[in-house]
């Protein structure tokens, strides 16, 4: 058996919590409406993330809001300039990427 123990890992080590990833669940259901469009839209999009970036958007500024996650910076977490989809005129589905 290592010096880690039966499952590895330093005994005597204090652990160093990760900068992101971890933060309060939403017990209280505050931002359960974007969570669930969220979702909504991944399962109707084939779970094509980028299709639903803005509702990502939209979750992640209400945890904020809420004080459920450290308030940030949205470039810090990958909302920058994004592509935005542009409905068709005709048939009203969305078939071209612009720049905001």
């Amino acid at each position: 058996m290592s010096a880690g123990g039966a499952f590895g890992g330093n005994r005597g080590a204090r652990p160093v919590p990760p900068e992101k990833g971890v933060f309060p669940l939403d017990h209280m259901h505050l931002c359960d409406l974007e969570k669930k469009e969220y979702i909504s839209c991944l399962r109707s999009s084939g779970h094509k993330s980028e299709l639903c970036r803005h509702l990502s958007r939209m979750y992640l500024e209400c945890r904020m809001k809420k004080n459920l996650m450290a308030k940030q910076d949205m470039s810090e977490l990958g909302f920058g300039k994004e592509p935005v989809l542009e409905a068709s005129p005709e048939d009203g589905t969305r078939n071209a990427m612009i720049e905001e």
